[in-house]
């Protein structure tokens, strides 16, 4: 069997033909396969949906529990057969339940990684290297100028400003599913003890998040409403970085604008945002995560989903493996 007869890309997303699914689809279909919680790989609609077991509890607090016909949870690393092809997750290091997808039959195994990172988490599993012959990659940060920093150092950062200003309220931009919960941890972490102050938006993932282990320490809500003016100076506030654009975020004392994001590495980024401090701080594989996945899964065919794909192919090129866009559509560069 070739490689685009056991998937291949079709409108509504990766298609399996002799399995009769898709992976990510953009449109409701009869089978997904979903590999994280993000809303531009997890949809609602779907008739049968198979996911980890924290991916389909998101979808249900993000979608409300009807959010499909059926659904049915997959164990990391255990193998199930839809119509004769062998599927299988493992973690993508991505965010809370994010799993790669491999699809195998007839000796040839292609795997879907969704999104995914190298970096340490503390609020999710490990990025697992998943031998293949097609390697199926995102390219977000596919270019040499994105090598992201260690994580602790933009946290170190953070907290030395909250410590240099502290009449000021830092504001710290980040998204709702896996950024926020990363960065509260590493907060806890680096020895913050102190209450983070988070918007209601995000209230409901922490929560899960809690629920799964993973220690977020204090939470209080950023209810400012009634407050006296400085309430907040000297604390960290969490939220949506969609919330710091309106009259929620203008009503706190002097704020410190900040943004956790793999963009923030470009300074007129942030500029255009209006950053102050910007924290490099991303859940996508960075250019040496993403060259280094490639030649660890010994695929001798790479196809790219979105971001810098011409970039990415070139680089296979240089380095004799196959690559290939495939010029999805609907995935969005990083967030939510």
């Amino acid at each position: 069997m070739q490689p685009h007869e056991l998937l291949l890309p079709r409108p509504e997303g990766l298609y399996c033909p002799p399995g009769d699914f898709f992976i990510d689809p953009v449109r409701p279909v009869e089978r997904a396969l979903i590999t994280h919680g993000h809303s531009d790989h997890a949809r609602s609609g779907h008739r049968h949906v198979l996911a980890t077991r924290q991916t389909l509890d998101i979808m249900a607090l993000r979608y409300g529990a009807d959010f499909a016909g059926s659904t049915q949870a997959a164990i990391l690393g255990e193998k199930l057969s839809l119509n004769g092809v062998s599927v299988s997750f493992h973690p993508a290091g991505h965010v809370l339940g994010s799993a790669q997808i491999a699809v195998e039959t007839e000796g040839l195994r292609i795997v879907a990684s969704g999104d995914y990172k190298r970096a340490t988490d503390p609020t999710c599993a490990p990025f697992e290297i998943v031998p293949c012959d097609v390697f199926i990659t995102e390219a977000t940060f596919a270019l040499p100028v994105f090598r992201h920093p260690d994580a602790t150092h933009e946290i170190a950062t953070l907290l030395k400003s909250v410590e240099q200003f502290p009449e000021r309220a830092h504001l710290v931009g980040a998204y709702a599913l896996g950024k926020a919960e990363r960065v509260i941890r590493l907060l806890r972490d680096a020895g913050y003890e102190r209450p983070i102050f988070i918007h209601g938006a995000l209230a409901k993932l922490c929560e899960y998040y809690q629920s799964q282990g993973v220690d977020l320490g204090p939470l209080e809500p950023a209810t400012i409403e009634g407050s006296a003016k400085g309430a907040f100076a000297g604390e960290i506030i969490v939220g949506p970085p969609s919330a710091f654009a309106d009259r929620w975020a203008r009503r706190f004392a002097d704020p410190v604008a900040c943004f956790a994001s793999g963009w923030m590495r470009i300074r007129q980024r942030a500029r255009q945002r209006g950053v102050e401090l910007p924290l490099v701080i991303s859940d996508h594989a960075d250019w040496d995560e993403l060259t280094a996945t490639i030649g660890e899964t010994g695929a001798g065919e790479i196809w790219v989903t979105h971001g810098r794909e011409e970039a990415l192919v070139r680089w296979c090129e240089l380095a004799g493996i196959v690559g290939r866009p495939l010029h999805l559509v609907g995935y969005e560069d990083e967030g939510d």
